[in-house]
């Protein structure tokens, strides 16, 4: 049959057991720590996504905006020189037709 082994190694082992428990327990609070971090971490990524984005739409749509406005100046001068070629057109068509 098997042998018995003395109080002592069987104490021995449950301390060394009891220890190897102890660092298991430490560990995996460890890593549930971390673990909760990288939720926290994720959720606020996700959120700052989502903030991004709507900056980016915002800054497209100020975009559009400014090149409306950029494109007025010269609106108004291509109707200026439309109206002041009109107007030569209009004076040099009077004079022949008076003549």
């Amino acid at each position: 049959m098997g042998e018995f082994v003395t109080l002592e190694v069987h104490t021995e082992f449950e301390k060394r057991i009891q220890a190897e428990d102890d660092r298991q327990n430490k560990r995996i609070e460890l890593i549930e720590q971390k673990q909760a971090q990288i939720s926290e971490l994720v959720a606020s990524v996700k959120v700052l996504a989502a903030n991004v984005e709507s900056i980016a739409k915002e800054i497209n749509e100020q975009g559009l905006r400014l090149k409306e406005i950029e494109g007025k100046p010269a609106k108004r001068w291509e109707t200026v020189v439309s109206c002041i070629v009109t107007g030569i057109i209009g004076a040099a068509l009077s004079y022949f037709l008076t003549r």
